[in-house]
């Protein structure tokens, strides 16, 4: 294999992590106000819907198959959910006795693993990165490519991961987070529920559109 092939996946790897977005802005919130142990364990989390898209971005691409796209419409429907409750919970925050958000995530891995496998763009953005990257030596690539592939994008993953926690937790990043925290946290509940209400606007008539096709179909004689 190549070695402009594996320096390709993880540098697609790379850029699809540390590309803004709902993941990223929660991150940046629980690792600012939790120090980076926590964000460690939002982005382990995050980790598992990384190493998934990015596994069925190059199914896609050595195989030249695509998912249904019914998929990412339901994906889309979970995801706008969440994000709006997310987003409702952190407009509605408030300040605790000793000053603090009452907004603590206890188990950031777990709110990591959800935002990472229930990202509808996880897939088209992991497809549009990896093409990006891998197109000049798109005639090489195999199935037998495929672990090496997966194995640098894991690398990459992991190299973005470790730039981010780094970055959460200069002191005069938590120290600006910590002085304005409630209005962050309040100006990110907004723009979860505008992710959460576009999602969800994109996805509806899609998936009306599906499912009206699916009953048409089963009432033809």
């Amino acid at each position: 294999m190549e070695i402009s092939m594996l320096i390709g996946a993880m540098v697609a790897a790379a850029i699809y992590t540390l590309t803004p977005g709902p993941a990223f802005l929660a991150m940046l919130g629980i690792g600012a106000a939790q120090g980076r142990r926590a964000s460690a364990g939002f982005l382990f989390g995050h980790f598992a819907g990384d190493i998934m898209w990015a596994s069925l971005a190059l199914v896609a691409i050595i195989g030249s198959r695509v998912l249904d796209p019914m998929v990412f419409d339901i994906l889309a429907m979970i995801c706008g959910v969440y994000l709006f409750w997310l987003g409702i919970r952190a407009v509605t925050a408030k300040r605790k006795v000793d000053g603090a958000v009452n907004i603590t995530v206890r188990r950031p891995w777990r709110r990591g693993f959800i935002f990472g496998i229930t990202n509808p763009k996880g897939y088209p953005v992991a497809v549009a990165m990896f093409t990006a990257l891998l197109a000049q030596d798109a005639a090489s690539l195999g199935w037998d490519s495929m672990t090496g592939l997966l194995l640098a994008s894991a690398v990459g993953f992991l190299i973005a991961d470790l730039i981010l926690i780094w970055v959460v937790g200069l002191g005069i990043l938590r120290r600006a987070y910590q002085r304005h925290e409630i209005w962050i946290v309040r100006a990110t509940g907004i723009l979860f529920i505008g992710f959460a209400v576009q999602a969800i606007a994109n996805a509806l008539p899609n998936l009306g559109h599906s499912l009206a096709h699916g009953f048409g179909a089963l009432r033809k004689p």
